[in-house]
């Protein structure tokens, strides 16, 4: 059998968080576009695009299972590997909430918030580009920086949100509707933090 080159996981890393891109980017599109009646649609879109990154991260798995020397770490990659899957977990976990919790309109800060987000996966997909040459990259540093630097801006944005829902709204059931679906797209660039921490620490074991 023939050896899968080094490569091969980095560029499953990078296929990965092509994924969750196209997840936040259908998120978006969702919000700023916001039709009930074709919600039942984009919850099917969004989980082709959920499904197609668990076929790639079950695959990365199975070669990892057979590997006999990896890259790094056999559990900094199924670490990796795991977090990267998240932050389309989680993509799929708003647009669920958003047709779970009944909700009729879409709020604007809520797209504000979406935009947070893809800048997020997308700075999470350029740092994994950059990390198959980690040893010697000389931006990957900043890349970290830079995904820390949005998933506060993140967090910024959740209170932000929250804040208005509590003060702005008066009908309970759409404060307890949004107040999920803030959650859960808080969650969305805490998982991109996650990865940017396993990136960050497998350096830190490689130098």
């Amino acid at each position: 059998m023939a050896k899968i080159s080094d490569r091969y996981y980095f560029d499953c890393f990078v296929k990965c968080a092509d994924y969750a891109c196209q997840a936040a980017r259908l998120l978006k599109d969702v919000l700023a576009h916001f039709d009930t009646e074709t919600l039942p649609d984009k919850l099917k879109e969004m989980h082709v695009i959920e499904h197609n990154a668990d076929t790639c991260k079950h695959e990365m798995m199975t070669e990892l299972i057979k590997a006999f020397i990896t890259p790094i770490e056999r559990d900094s990659i199924s670490e990796l590997s795991h977090h990267i899957d998240n932050v389309t977990d989680r993509l799929e976990d708003v647009l669920i909430r958003l047709y779970t919790n009944n909700i009729r309109s879409v709020r604007p800060d809520a797209i504000e918030f979406a935009d947070v987000i893809i800048s997020c996966c997308d700075a999470t997909k350029e740092a994994l580009v950059e990390f198959i040459d980690f040893k010697k990259s000389k931006k990957i540093y900043e890349q970290i920086v830079a995904i820390h630097n949005l998933e506060e801006q993140g967090d910024k944005r959740f209170l932000n949100c929250m804040r208005r829902l509590h003060t702005e709204c008066t009908d309970l059931l759409e404060i307890i509707g949004w107040r999920e679906v803030f959650v859960y797209m808080e969650r969305c660039a805490d998982s991109c933090e996650h990865v940017a921490d396993v990136m960050a620490n497998v350096i830190m074991e490689n130098i």
